[in-house]
Formats: structure tokens, sequence, C-alpha cells
């Protein structure tokens, strides 16, 4: 079977201001423009046999930024969860919705999208071939735990940052988790920020994960 790359889109507006971007529109940031041009830089020279993107703006920004010259498919299937009233709010607010702890401990009550793309690329291309699919923090997440062999209950375990690479061989018996969460970033960039306020009791705890992906630790 073919290995397909996860590419998760870069820093955005949204990220940057702590909310849950959903399905707006939202716009890659100075930062996640840096952080697309250091992917496309490590993805150069790849021969990719297909290149596939969610539908929505800051994932074909990425692309655009990181492969000008590619021309990706589209698939409804790699878009954003759809957080419903959640989308456009402030993650610290939601933090207090009794949904939140949910989320965190129970989130097999959510459907992530599957797809047919790595079967369609290894039948045309061959099982050596190599896909690129942009996608967004949850569903990259979603996918890998469905790698690992971890019941979905388990992703919010996962990390997947912005423009960071996630890599999974598929082989008829088992799949492979070839990387996870590569941004190439400094090690440095792995020491937790100081604080520099006391935590309000309505701000996430430091357990819980970042619904939706979070804007990640490192800069580019």
């Amino acid at each position: 079977m073919a290995t397909v790359l996860l590419l998760r889109h870069g820093r955005t507006s949204s990220n940057a201001d702590g909310t849950l971007a959903g399905h707006q529109p939202v716009e890659l940031d100075d930062v996640g423009r840096g952080q697309a041009r250091a992917a496309g830089n490590r993805l150069a020279g790849l021969p990719l046999a297909a290149v596939v993107t969610s539908p929505l703006l800051r994932c074909r920004q990425t692309l655009g930024v990181a492969l000008p010259a590619v021309n990706p498919a589209t698939d409804e299937r790699l878009t954003e969860c759809g957080y419903g009233d959640w989308t456009g709010k402030e993650l610290r607010k939601l933090a207090k919705d009794p949904l939140w702890k949910v989320v965190q401990a129970h989130p097999s009550a959510v459907t992530f999208p599957g797809g047919d793309w790595d079967a369609t690329v290894t039948a045309e291309r061959g099982p050596e071939a190599l896909w690129l699919a942009c996608s967004h923090g949850d569903v990259i997440k979603a996918i890998v735990a469905d790698a690992l062999g971890l019941h979905l209950d388990q992703f919010q375990r996962i990390v997947a940052d912005p423009g960071s690479i996630t890599v999974i061989r598929y082989t008829p018996v088992r799949p492979f988790v070839l990387r996870l969460n590569d941004s190439g970033a400094e090690l440095a960039s792995l020491v937790p920020p100081k604080k520099t306020r006391r935590r309000r009791a309505s701000d996430p705890a430091e357990s819980d994960a970042a619904v939706g992906g979070g804007s990640g630790g490192g800069t580019v």
C-alpha cells in the first residue's frame, strides 16, 4: 500500500487568538505562512503521486505556499470537524461548558472522516507511492489513533501542530506510523513557556488537549 504524509495547515489568526475556527474561512497568519514555507522546503523533490486537501481556506493557503506548482484535489472528507455553536468561541470560555469534559474524555461519539485515497493511489501508482493530504489537527489525530489501533477516546493524547508532517505507511496487514507531528523545529520549542499570569478556573486544565488542534509550541 502507499504511504501518506499528513500535513496540518499552518497557524491561523484563530489559533493565535485561542478561538475554535471550525468551518470558518480563517487565514494563515505570518507564523503560519512561515510554517508552510518550511514544510514546502521539506517536501521539495518528493515524488508525490497525489496531493489532496481539505476545502477550507487555511489548508488551501498552506499548500499554495508550500507547493505552489501543485493543483491539489479537494476532498470534503478531510475538512475540519463541525463544532456547531462552539464555532468562533474562545477555548478558555468553552472549557466551562459541561460538554468540554466529554470531548476530552469520550470523543468517540463524534464521527471522523475516512477515505479511499490510499487505495486509489496504490492501484494507480504502486505500493511505493507517496501522497499528501493537507488537513486539520483533530482529523489528523483521529487518523493516527486509528493507525495505532487506539480507541478514538484516546486520540486527544496525540499532538499535530500547525505545519507539522505525520507519515503513515499502510500495508495489507497493518499500518506503520513513520513520523508523528514532525515540524523540524528546534528542541528548545519543547520547553513549556513561562506562565505570565495566574491560571483562572475557566482556563483549560494543563492536561486538556487543545480542541481543534491548538497553535503549537514553536515558531518558524
